[in-house]
């Protein structure tokens, strides 16, 4: 009840003086704001990089002339690898006891025509039959190719929704032909819908047989990756050491050389990405809350000016038996009601502009509680901290002085 008591004298205070009140929230709102923002904007982008790696799955790993570069050097470095051949998926398949499926990968760019509509620069993809099972890519209508399609290089393709909508709004596209940079694919299947990362639309793209591919599209040494899946979760290491062992057979790497290639999962590349994210969340907080520190100054001079004036206030209260830590108590509720407010509209706006900056890029988020419990946490301490001293002061003041203040 105490307590209470103490809170609602210094709420009164507070409403006492609106325009001091607002302009010290201000400051906080300002601090809180840009850290909850910039926390928000990062693990939105975090999500949206996991949701899009589940795509690869757990158990699959892709085999390619890079793998995950990290430095300037090692891209130099690896620069100078000779490309992967399309006669190491056959090795794998044959070789490899704890894999399950392999499939070459490939990517090229082209003009998507039907009659006169058309889209330019669409990924075409060139793979084995087998990638369906082991990318996440699910049928909506129609099929995936085959392996006689694939042999024969039969000209057929696989389409992202976003070809369907745009070429084909409100009709059936599966049996109809489509050209790539105008040569003709007939379209046996759709995929479904998966959205859009990073500024990229994850439907608009065609899935066609790699040796039609190779025939109509590749270049001359062209890169390709293999994508592979293990049997399990268990055997994923085992079958990247005997994928390992095989390609480096099949390219004559000496037994002291490093790998010419790299491998690398899902879980690997999220490692990375989350490595490269928390120093620059730290960072990005770090410059963010000079804002926070400059709210909590503006807090500790409004408490200053605050105690100064209503030093006859306390002398009086002093005088009929309020204790130091009354005085302490009462000053130190307004500045963490002031810091706590600011904090929480802080928290709403710095959700809100998180959300908006996200959505601006294409990815998805949902509020984070770590973030909103970091706000509070931030907010509460900024308060304490820059409350404490003119608290103290108030505190200290001697009745007889107190009342004699003019």
């Amino acid at each position: 009840m105490i307590i209470w008591e103490i809170i609602k004298m210094a709420a009164n205070a507070l409403k006492a003086n609106r325009m001091r009140t607002l302009l010290t929230l201000l400051g906080v709102i300002i601090g809180v704001t840009s850290v909850i923002t910039i926390i928000s904007a990062l693990d939105g982008l975090g999500q949206s990089i996991a949701a899009e790696l589940e795509v690869f799955g757990p158990t699959a790993f892709q085999v390619s002339r890079f793998g995950l570069i990290t430095s300037e050097e090692e891209f130099l470095e690896a620069l100078k690898r000779r490309p992967l051949k399309y006669e190491y998926v056959q090795a794998i398949d044959e070789g490899c006891v704890n894999c399950e499926k392999t499939s070459v990968e490939v990517v090229a760019q082209a003009e998507v025509k039907y009659l006169d509509k058309k889209l330019r620069r669409v990924y075409i993809i060139g793979t084995s039959p087998s990638y369906i099972e082991i990318i996440d890519i699910q049928v909506d209508q129609g099929r995936y190719f085959s392996l006689e399609e694939d042999h024969s290089r039969r000209r057929v393709v696989f389409i992202g929704t976003t070809i369907q909508e745009e070429l084909f709004p409100g009709l059936d596209p599966i049996g109809k032909t489509i050209k790539l940079n105008n040569i003709k694919y007939e379209i046996i299947g759709i995929a479904k819908k998966r959205g859009s990362t990073f500024n990229s639309d994850s439907d608009r793209l065609v899935f066609i047989p790699y040796l039609a591919y190779e025939r109509d599209f590749a270049y001359f040494d062209e890169n390709i990756d293999i994508a592979v899946k293990a049997k399990s979760v268990a055997l994923l290491e085992q079958a990247m050491d005997e994928v390992r062992v095989i390609l480096r057979a099949r390219r004559h790497v000496p037994f002291d050389k490093n790998d010419d290639f790299g491998m690398v999962t899902a879980d690997a590349i999220l490692a990375a990405l989350n490595q490269i994210t928390k120093f620059l969340r730290f960072g990005l907080v770090g410059i963010s809350s000079i804002a926070l520190i400059v709210g909590g100054i503006i807090i500790m001079n409004i408490m200053m000016v605050s105690v100064t004036e209503r030093t006859r206030e306390i002398g009086i209260r002093k005088s009929i038996g309020a204790r130091q830590k009354d005085i302490l108590s009462q000053f130190l509720y307004e500045s963490l009601i002031l810091s706590l407010g600011g904090g929480i509209i802080g928290i709403a706006i710095g959700v809100i502009l998180g959300k908006i900056l996200i959505s601006l890029m294409n990815f998805n988020m949902t509020p984070s509680v770590s973030a909103i419990i970091i706000g509070l946490a931030i907010s509460t301490g900024v308060g304490l901290f820059f409350g404490i001293y003119p608290a103290m002061k108030a505190a200290r003041l001697q009745p007889v002085k107190a009342l004699s203040y003019e």
